[in-house]
């Protein structure tokens, strides 16, 4: 056996083909346009439209929020019309809306547009998570969502190094250039998903039916996806949201390092999800799921360990220990996303499934809103040197909370394969 075929087996490499093939392109396409408006949200707002940081903050905030709360809406959606069409009408809203967003000049424009922006992206998560579903056999899965995690991060990578040759404070005129830019790849991207609507057809009128009676009441039921939920917010607020929320201000003020240099922590996490996720799929292929998401919570600790210590450390180690713990945490990534995405649609009944992916979206949606308001009430009191051992501990209780969630899944459920 080749190296080829110990990375991706040939198994595997037969189902990705046609309609996957077409999703994954869309996935790559999409993810590259949404990296190339990363981050540029408040500073978009204040230095180039000349609303206040406090309007700028407040409306991300607020974007953040109804997000979540149509989260529900978008599951019910997907399981009444199908994931194809919802899909489909999620890239081209947004795609309008990003069009949109290089006019507005009043607060009202600002509200409307951000918020019109923000449903269309939400929406478009769940419906490409259920159509990968059904196109992928069972035990093919966790690698098709590992392989699905790694291309966002390629594409949002590759956006980011593209907008950062592209805007300009200097040139307003930059950020036009950027969001249009933005647009036409969005709708690029809804003519490869176009393609394969057909794969993401409604259910029959029956399931149809049976999911409109059954609908959120049987989802929110299951002990199962309740403890998932938990499991996955606790986790998650002691990673990915607490890096979003405050990592950047604890390293340029706690740590005194330049804010070039996050960039630069930031491209080792990204080069590792990218070159390590195949490897990583491998070692944990028909291993408990559950236990393999508790280990993300270790080593998620010993990454927010590692930053709090190195306060004591002269500058340099300390970026040195940035960087290299970075690997750590996305090594943690890697694990966390495909193993959770399979536990989910493997308990999800097929006309539910909607609903169970965006009750799985809502978990990493309240854990990126509380995150800040956390990170924000250390800083207030002075507590900005304690944080990271406080988020390291929320890491901790979250992997915690996944083997509690272990005993709660077969073995089938929880990916365990016997030999």
């Amino acid at each position: 056996m080749d190296f080829a075929d110990r990375l991706i087996p040939v198994d595997f490499r037969s189902e990705v083909r046609g309609p996957l093939r077409r999703l994954y392109v869309a996935t790559l396409i999409n993810c590259f346009g949404n990296g190339m408006a990363f981050a540029m949200f408040v500073v978009y707002l204040h230095n180039v439209r000349g609303f206040s940081t406090t309007f700028a903050t407040l409306l991300l905030a607020g974007t953040a929020v109804v997000g979540l709360a149509m989260a529900p809406l978008g599951g019910t959606l997907v399981d009444r019309w199908g994931p194809g069409p919802v899909g489909f009408g999620s890239y081209v809203m947004s795609a309008i809306a990003l069009t949109l967003w290089t006019a507005v000049r009043t607060r009202p424009e600002a509200v409307g547009v951000a918020l019109v922006l923000t449903i269309s992206q939400g929406a478009g998560w769940g419906p490409g998570m259920v159509m990968m579903t059904r196109m992928v056999s069972e035990e093919h899965r966790q690698r098709a969502y590992g392989v699905n995690f790694m291309l966002v991060n390629l594409g949002i990578g590759g956006g980011l190094l593209v907008s950062a040759s592209i805007v300009s404070l200097a040139h307003p005129g930059s950020f036009t250039v950027l969001y249009l830019l933005d647009a036409a790849v969005t709708l690029g991207a809804a003519a490869v998903f176009a393609t394969i609507i057909r794969h993401g057809r409604p259910l029959q009128e029956g399931s149809r039916e049976k999911s409109a009676s059954e609908g959120w009441r049987v989802a929110l039921g299951d002990r199962r996806l309740r403890l998932y939920v938990i499991a996955t917010m606790v986790l998650i607020l002691g990673g990915n949201g607490s890096v979003d929320a405050g990592l950047s201000l604890f390293v340029v003020n706690n740590l005194h390092v330049s804010i070039h240099l996050i960039g630069v922590a930031f491209f080792f996490n990204t080069s590792t999800i990218v070159l390590g996720q195949l490897w990583i799929l491998n070692r944990i292929e028909g291993r408990s799921r559950t236990r393999s998401m508790a280990l993300v919570g270790l080593l998620w600790f010993v990454f927010w360990a590692a930053l709090g210590a190195s306060l004591a450390v002269p500058v340099v180690v300390a970026v040195i220990a940035l960087c290299a713990t970075q690997v750590l945490f996305a090594i943690g990534e890697t694990m966390l996303f495909p193993a959770g995405s399979a536990i989910v649609n493997h308990i999800a009944p097929e006309h539910l499934r909607g609903r169970y992916n965006a009750a799985a979206g809502a978990a990493w949606g309240v854990s990126s809103t509380l995150a800040p308001a956390i990170a924000g009430a250390y800083f207030a009191l002075h507590l900005g040197n304690w944080w990271p051992l406080g988020t390291g501990i929320t890491a901790l209780i979250g992997g915690g909370l996944m083997l509690r969630l272990h005993r709660a899944l077969t073995p089938e459920e929880d990916g365990v394969t016997t030999k």
